[in-house]
């Protein structure tokens, strides 16, 4: 008697002609199904966004458009006279140069600064949480309470501190920190450094902590002093954080207004007026709201540009170094 024959599963129709198995069925509904998921986890961000930042960009380049009133009056549609009128007001070039001047005179402060304090409390080894705290805890500070410490600090005449400070040395007080053209833009600068150099000082103290160490062990063998470790594997290694720290300190500079609405207002004669506070003054002050948001929208493609010239620049850098 013959064994009766043994029946296999057939599995050549889960494999194709190739060998490869073969799609399973229902792939795309599970991919689908996945996405609906998804989509519904960030609906709720999407909608937020969409409320709070695409939906006012919106209605801002309308206004911009219109010559719309604070007031409710106005509202025709003006096309783009009101960008015309701002490219060609000297106020509002003024504002845009005492912008770039302040964003100049602070910005290579606050890196150099940042990277020299990073380094200190990179290389302390006594009570170095202290430093870091110290350095670091002007940033946390509202800049309401920034703008009126600083006025204590600077307040002409003999009731400001620096001034007292001054006659205790022997100089001549009574100077017109925020009252004289010449040293009221100098005074918004300090006051940005001494608050926001803290912020530059931690991403540049994260930047430090996370180089490999045995760099420095094997040129350390290799006889390589302080300055050259410094000058062949920290500056090298910083590069990128650098590129980070200049792009966010150029953006923020660009869009100052606390300091300069809180401590000068603009003044004296106009030396401290920057772009965001002529802007407010169109806007809320002359109560022209559409010609407020096409000065806005003007500014804003500065902004876009710098980004885009930044980007640009550290792309060409990243190919030449992998190269």
């Amino acid at each position: 008697m013959t064994a009766p024959a043994r029946t296999e599963p057939d599995t050549t129709a889960a494999h194709d002609a190739t060998g490869a198995p073969a799609p399973v069925p229902g792939g795309t509904a599970i991919r689908h199904g996945r996405f609906e998921h998804g989509l519904m986890f960030v609906a709720p961000f999407l909608a937020l966004y969409a409320l709070f930042l695409v939906w006012p960009v919106v209605l801002g380049i309308k206004m911009s458009l219109t010559s719309d009133n604070i007031t409710g009056s106005g509202g025709e549609y003006v096309g783009f006279d009101n960008y015309t009128e701002a490219l060609s007001d000297p106020d509002m070039w003024e504002a845009l140069w005492q912008t770039v001047w302040f964003t100049l005179l602070s910005t290579v402060p606050l890196v150099l600064l940042g990277l020299v304090m990073a380094l200190l409390a990179h290389g302390l080894r006594f009570v170095d949480w202290l430093w870091r705290l110290s350095w670091f805890a002007p940033y946390l500070l509202p800049s309401g309470v920034v703008g009126l410490l600083w006025l204590w600090i600077i307040y002409p005449a003999d009731f400001g501190l620096a001034d007292q400070l001054l006659a205790e040395f022997g100089l001549h007080p009574g100077i017109g920190w925020l009252t004289d053209p010449q040293y009221a833009m100098l005074s918004i600068v300090i006051t940005t450094i001494w608050w926001t150099v803290g912020f530059n000082f931690l991403l540049y103290l994260a930047a430090l902590q996370s180089i490999p160490q045995h760099l420095y062990e094997a040129a350390e063998l290799d006889g390589a002093g302080a300055w050259q470790r410094l000058w062949h594997i920290t500056l090298p290694m910083l590069r990128r954080t650098t590129g980070v720290v200049v792009i966010l300190q150029l953006l923020a500079s660009l869009k100052i207004f606390d300091q300069v609405y809180i401590m000068t207002q603009g003044g004296p004669d106009g030396a401290t007026r920057t772009t965001l506070l002529y802007v407010f003054e169109e806007g809320f002050t002359g109560y022209r709201i559409g010609y407020a948001s096409a000065a806005s929208y003007i500014f804003f493609a500065l902004i876009v540009l710098v980004s885009l010239i930044h980007l640009h620049l550290a792309r060409r850098t990243r190919q030449e170094s992998t190269s």
